[in-house]
């Protein structure tokens, strides 16, 4: 690779920065990959274009590794572009940054293959056979195993992300481009197919240079719903059976009994809110509910039918060859009346072939149920009962290895998404729920009663079951229309079509209580048992309601209308802790601590009434918004409060890291059955840790010094907003034709304007100026107080013994590593000269807290620790700098137009992107 084309990545790759034996391939990766987007640049851009981007990449490595030189050459570079010119420029380091991205991904595939290769006798930590490894050492029998299975259920919820909006065309080129690099790894490739393939990766790369990023009309509830629809159906469904054969095989390993044997229970289920979430946006609603469950339903039969026209073709048996069951041989005669429009091979020409006769029908049987004709099957259950009809037949009539493990795949993939694809959660505020309830008792100060009064009022509705008496305006009735869409589409789907109705904004027990006063209204309960069809979850999502969270949920479980309507409802109550909220508001630190205890008391309200709770995270995407690995969020957990669900929220890049590839969302399945099943098991056993009395403490000193700091500047300097808005590009990103959800919520009477803010864009925008202050703001000082009032050995133990602690400054030490003030430094620029005085703030702040940090953890530079995340951030500085020094300028030329200037807000829109691409987060 020694053409002009291959500098785009050879100086990058000095001596200097030293890649272990493990990470070689991923290096020679990025180098091929680099060069050919290099050749792409030549031929889409010509000689001018790839000049500028070596001239701009050479001009960033030299202002970071030479202190001598002029630091603000780069800025002088990139000043005063035409936009065309800078949306190119841009583009160019974004393509890279695409191929770079997936070759990381793919890497990360290639090291588990490399580990199963290489240490088949010792597993994979945190996977399958080691959590069952380990619970087998603790003496853990397959009769107890096969129980604790039994009570396990891993459900990822999928939510839509405001600040994200990547192509399905994209996401689907990602998977062919990902799928051609591991096709490179087969030894047995001779050098044309070698280049054959470096073809096909130029093809598709070259097709996405020359495709938008983003759609030019905002997304809609649609939109949103098909991106969530590709990871269900295009990633999950495909690698479902694969998990449970994991399962089996790891157990066959470690207590000899065969997988084929093995009765392994439904572990598995999806959720999603897209389509459901109606906080904070009118466009949600029960049309939207009908119509997102009508379209999951669609998707999924669809699937259900390829596979079957698939399984027709190959299970071939002729009946003069092999016997098929009674039974089934009765269902394909009843399906002969019944389905007379499926095709049947001519016994004339053929041999009858039974399965192939019967796939046919039950395909045509879907092909019904699709279309909403007669015959066609009224439940997934149905369908199971035929599909078990083939596997039973397979397995009595020497078919294991005929076709009994194709089967077998579709009834998991059956069992897992039924009819309805993913369980739909229904979010709405309280506020929203008290305003219909105002409406209803024909009481306009019904919001302005004390909360301890309206609690009193609904509690007495629902004993004597009391109807409304007021009318309706076009809210209410939105509103309560919402409650009978659920119940229909219960009846309609299945009963797991909807889930959890969630309560955000809780304050209160009568929080709790109005949804199901209003479902009441709505109808929506069983005729017969007289229960609300409806599991309502309270989202605790402020440092106040999770402060208050065990109170709260006490006073409802105590309450014997209440008790009622959870027996009816199987005595599972559901429980939200909100990661996002707090981190806006108190800073992360404080956000994550309080997460932490409010799991911790409402573990022990639970226990002390004899229930376990089903404690749901609804955490975001990024660090700076409580998004980690999803097993980290359990290993973190407080000891008892897992009882065998892990229901987690994902969006953003947890999304595209966890889920974009089958592999690598494999792999986060993995972690979560590891994390899950040792956390229960130690529930169960009453083995679980708890932290120290002086940890604990330590942590408290920290999260109060640093939310008074964090809430002194964010919450009570009354010229910080206006800050926040000269220096990041927030008045583009809610401009950005992305997300069905605004950047900006309703703001309360006498708040802060930036608790107006939504957090997703709050945290994305100060992510673009490479600021990062929402995961580190506070934590300099908090981390000092603890110091002085507790002394360093004790956070070092608590480092040492505290998972959570150890996770806070962990990812607290990522969140900095990854900030540059002096990139931050050019945004500061665009304030004037009074608000400027914030920037010392945050510098001072920043610089503490990468002393302390050291401190504590006696290092000398920042991710000693994480050598591969240090190495990565130092390989992306020289593609990203460019595009913060120009998107710097951008705004600047932007601005000055006021905000008139389209091709320039293309331009510093294109920006945007692109360091989301290089920077991996959305917010």
């Amino acid at each position: 690779m020694g053409t002009a084309a291959g500098r785009i990545v050879t100086i990058v790759h000095r001596d200097q920065i030293q890649f272990p034996a493990k990470h070689l391939a991923l290096r020679e990766d990025v180098h091929q990959l680099g060069s050919l987007v290099g050749e792409i640049l030549r031929e889409q851009g010509g000689d001018p274009l790839f000049d500028l981007v070596e001239g701009d990449r050479v001009a960033a490595i030299q202002r970071r590794e030479d202190d001598g030189a002029d630091q603000g050459a780069l800025a002088q570079r990139v000043a005063g572009r035409p936009p065309e010119v800078a949306r190119d420029l841009v583009r160019a380091f974004s393509t890279w940054f695409r191929a770079v991205n997936l070759a990381e991904r793919v890497h990360r595939i290639r090291r588990r293959r490399e580990y199963f290769q290489t240490d088949s006798d010792r597993p994979q930590p945190s996977g399958v056979e080691a959590a069952l490894a380990t619970l087998r050492d603790q003496g853990m029998g397959l009769d107890e195993l096969m129980s604790l299975v039994a009570s396990l259920r891993i459900g990822p919820v999928l939510v839509a992300h405001s600040t994200e909006s990547a192509r399905r065309t994209q996401l689907r080129r990602n998977q062919r481009i990902a799928g051609v690099l591991l096709d490179r790894l087969n030894p047995n490739l001779d050098p044309r197919e070698r280049r054959q393939l470096w073809t096909r990766i130029r093809t598709e790369l070259t097709a996405g240079w020359q495709t938008e990023e983003h759609p030019r009309n905002r997304l809609t509830v649609a939109d949103e719903r098909e991106h969530a629809i590709f990871h269900l159906v295009e990633v999950l469904y495909r690698i479902v059976p694969a998990f449970y054969e994991e399962v089996g095989a790891a157990i066959e390993k470690l207590w000899h009994k065969p997988a084929s044997e093995l009765d392994l229970p439904n572990m598995l289920g999806f959720g999603s809110w897209v389509g459901g979430d109606m906080e904070g946006t009118p466009e949600v609603h029960a049309k939207t509910i009908r119509e997102t469950l009508a379209r999951q339903q669609q998707v999924i039969i669809n699937a259900y039918f390829g596979e079957c026209q698939r399984l027709a073709q190959s299970l071939s048996q002729s009946a003069s060859r092999v016997a098929v069951s009674t039974e089934l041989a009765r269902r394909i005669e009843e399906y002969r009346v019944l389905l007379p429009g499926a095709r049947l091979d001519s016994q004339g020409r053929h041999d009858r072939m039974p399965y192939r006769s019967f796939f046919g029908q039950v395909a045509e049987r879907l092909h019904h149920t699709y279309e909403g004709r007669p015959n066609r099957y009224e439940s997934a259950a149905q369908f199971l009962d035929d599909l078990r009809l083939v596997t039973d037949s397979l397995r009595t009539n020497r078919g294991i290895n005929a076709g009994y493990h194709q089967v077998h795949r579709l009834v998991l993939r059956a069992r897992t998404f039924g009819f309805h694809l993913a369980m739909l959660d229904l979010r709405q505020h309280a506020d929203v729920h008290h305003a219909v309830l105002a409406q209803g008792l024909d009481d306009p100060q019904w919001m302005q009663r004390p909360p301890v009064e309206r609690y009193a009022r609904l509690v007495a509705l629902l004993e004597r079951d009391v109807g409304p008496t007021g009318s309706f305006d076009a809210l209410g009735k939105r509103v309560l229309a919402v409650f009978d869409a659920a119940m229909q589409a219960r009846n309609r789907y299945g009963a797991e079509a909807i889930g959890y109705y969630v309560v955000s904004g809780v304050s209160g027990p009568d929080d709790v209580l109005a949804p199901l006063v209003l479902a009441r209204w709505a109808g929506a309960y069983d005729k017969r048992s007289g229960a609300v069809a409806l599991d309502v979850a309270p989202l605790f999502e402020s440092f106040e309601s999770q402060r208050d969270c065990a109170a709260i949920i006490g006073t409802v479980l105590d309450e014997p209308v209440y008790r009622q309507h959870l027996a009816a409802r199987g005595r599972r109550q559901c429980v939200l802790v909100g990661y996002t909220h707090g981190c806006r508001d108190t800073g992360y630190l404080t956000a994550r601590l309080s997460a932490y205890d409010a799991q911790r008391s409402l573990a022990q309200a639970f226990a002390a009434r004899s229930l376990e709770p089903i404690i749901f995270h609804a955490r975001g995407g990024s660090l700076g918004r409580g998004g980690s690995r999803i097993d980290a969020v359990l290993e973190s957990a407080p000891a008892g409060s897992t009882h065998g669900v892990l229901r987690i929220t994902e969006q953003g890049e947890s999304v595209s890291q966890g889920y974009g590839l089958r592999p690598n969302a494999m792999r986060t399945l993995e972690r979560a059955f590891s994390a899950l099943s040792l956390a229960t098991a130690a529930t169960v056993a009453g083995t679980g840790k708890s932290e120290s009395v002086l940890a604990h403490q330590c942590a408290t000193t920290l999260s109060v010094a640093s939310r008074d700091t964090w809430r002194k500047l964010v919450m009570e300097e009354s010229d910080f907003h206006d800050y926040f808005r000269a220096v990041t590009p927030i008045d583009v990103i809610e401009r950005m034709q992305i997300g069905s959800r605004t950047v900006w919520g309703p703001l309360s009477a006498g708040a802060s304007p930036l608790q107006s803010i939504r957090t997703t864009p709050w945290v994305f925008a100060w992510s673009q100026s490479r600021c990062m202050m929402p995961g580190w703001y506070g934590a300099g000082t908090g981390l000092a107080a603890a110091v002085a009032e507790h002394g360093v050995q004790a956070l070092r133990d608590s480092y040492a013994s505290w998972p959570l602690f150890s996770q806070m400054l962990d990812e607290l030490e990522r969140m900095l590593a990854r900030t540059d003030l002096q990139i931050a430094g050019h945004y500061d620029e665009l304030a004037t000269p009074v608000l400027r005085r914030f920037a010392g703030q945050l510098q001072a702040e920043h610089r503490l807290a990468c002393e302390q940090l050291l401190h504590i953890k006696q290092a000398t530079e920042l991710l000693d620790g994480d050598r591969t995340l240090q190495r990565a951030i130092a390989l992306r500085n020289p593609y990203v700098d460019p595009m913060n020094l120009m998107q710097v300028d951008l705004l600047r030329r932007w601005r000055a137009t006021g905000r008139e200037d389209e091709d320039l807000f293309q331009a510093v829109l294109a920006s945007v992107n692109g360091i989301a691409q290089g920077l991996q987060t959305t917010g």
